[in-house]
């Protein structure tokens, strides 16, 4: 009968051995490594890995055992490129960053452009952020925004990125890789919706509601209250409650800040249709300029990948080796490419810090179009 103790302790021995063989030859990696930088060879051998995975897996004796030998050695050449990268890194053959480094972002008689009109959340943003004391102009659209940073009009636009309930705002995603500017700050503010109308309406007056879609999505609880109501889709919530204001139609009403109420002198009809101390909108600014203020904390990257087993975890192990905490990944579409797909990560971390330094060069060298977005 086997004896599960004497089981365990052979199995101790062999890991043992494992640890031991591991280690010799990650120095042998580290070798290879110097090698390689005395040489300008390439890290990343793609052809001789996929050959020598072939080759492991015919050493085994059975299918099952040709898959486990071909993820222990994918797992082990991958920790050994990271050892690589960690050498080149040391030697000065690190990720060179355009990025510059301040002590402060240059507010002197900067100009902010923000999507939407006054009473808008993005409007909010943009004073929380910056101060009252501002010169700012509003634009009908966030490309129209990212426009007016490209030709020097503006020096930073505020907008949206996420929010807490709806999700992320996606056009803006797209465009950060449009338009090759950089994020330099964020700001989060409290999303209060409520639904004001004219003056001396009421709720038995409305039939059509306008709002951002997003913004129709988190009251979507409330709106369904009243199925007799029609939902219109605007470009900005402010600006819907300036359309209410504007055409003076009692029987609309406008989904928006109190503060647009405020702003555009209507007249709140039910306050608060959707509050949450967890509903918050995360607004970016950007720059055209490539600069990051000393301290930061946060760095945003977008790359895209092979269209092939394991090709994210590879990448995204980077993180994990070098202690980095993600703290968020968003996919969208790559418009010219048929099912595949632009990555984007948030993760902590400082451009000066070594561990960001040997993860970002690890990604260059494996992912397609790495893009450093911001640190701040």
């Amino acid at each position: 009968m086997l004896d599960l103790l004497e089981i365990r302790k052979e199995i101790d021995t062999i890991d043992e051995q494992i640890v031991r063989l591991f280690e010799e030859r990650m120095q042998l990696c580290s070798d290879v490594a110097t090698f390689k930088i005395e040489n300008g060879k390439e890290v990343l051998d793609r052809k001789r890995e996929n050959e020598k995975l072939e080759a492991l897996c015919a050493k085994a004796s059975n299918p099952f055992n040709q898959v486990g030998v071909q993820e222990l050695f994918r797992q082990i050449m991958a920790m050994s490129r990271k050892l690589q990268y960690r050498v080149l890194t040391e030697n000065g053959k690190d990720e060179k960053f355009t990025f510059k480094s301040v002590r402060s972002l240059p507010l002197a008689k900067a100009k902010v452009v923000f999507q939407g009109v006054e009473g808008a959340y993005s409007f909010t943003a943009m004073h929380s952020f910056f101060g009252e004391a501002i010169e700012s102009f509003n634009v009908e659209t966030w490309r129209d925004a990212m426009e007016a940073i490209r030709s020097g009009e503006a020096d930073y636009a505020v907008l949206p990125i996420e929010n807490s309930t709806a999700g992320i705002v996606a056009d803006i995603y797209d465009l950060l890789v449009e338009y090759h500017h950089s994020i330099v700050g964020e700001q989060i503010i409290h999303v209060d919706h409520a639904l004001m109308g004219l003056k001396n309406s009421s709720l038995e007056d409305i039939k059509t509601v306008y709002s951002h879609p997003q913004a129709l999505a988190q009251c979507q609880k409330f709106l369904d209250g009243h199925p007799e109501w029609k939902s219109e889709e605007f470009l900005n919530t402010a600006m819907a409650a300036k359309k209410i204001k504007d055409d003076g139609d009692m029987s609309q009403a406008a989904i928006a800040s109190p503060y647009a109420a405020q702003c555009f002198g209507l007249q709140i009809l039910k306050p608060h249709i959707f509050s949450s101390a967890q509903n918050s909108t995360r607004f970016i600014i950007v720059s055209r300029k490539e600069m990051y203020v000393e301290g930061a904390g946060k760095i945003s990257v977008c790359f895209e990948i092979p269209h092939e087993s394991g090709s994210l975890y590879d990448i995204l192990s980077h993180f994990i080796y070098n202690d980095l905490n993600m703290t968020k990944i968003e996919s969208r579409p790559i418009p010219e490419k048929n099912w595949e797909y632009r990555f984007f990560v948030d993760f902590e971390g400082n451009l000066n810090d070594s561990g960001v330094k040997n993860a970002l060069f690890g990604i260059r060298e494996e992912a397609s179009n790495l893009r450093i977005l911001g640190n701040y």
